[in-house]
């Protein structure tokens, strides 16, 4: 599975991408509780935790919206992280 992180899941993680090798599929809050503990702390000064930023998070697997966090996710899918770009 390759996760891509963008704008400040971007700076929270200090990467753009990354690989995971799941052992089976598994739910997407599942998913989400894996990052954040591979995430603990934030990379940058000043940039909130991923653990943080997930609530607020929108997700995209395979270029589709993803909404459900029972949504079952496979080692095939490729997942792209979009916090907020903009305050409203």
């Amino acid at each position: 599975m390759i996760i891509s992180y963008f704008a400040a899941a971007r700076a929270a993680t200090g990467i753009e991408q990354e690989t995971l090798d799941l052992p089976a599929p598994l739910p997407f809050s599942e998913l989400l509780e894996q990052l954040a503990r591979r995430h603990p702390s934030p990379a940058s000064v000043g940039v909130p935790a991923l653990a943080e930023l997930l609530g607020r998070c929108s997700f995209l697997r395979n270029e589709v919206a993803l909404r459900e966090l029972a949504t079952v996710v496979r080692n095939e899918d490729l997942i792209d992280v979009l916090p907020p770009f903009a305050g409203g």
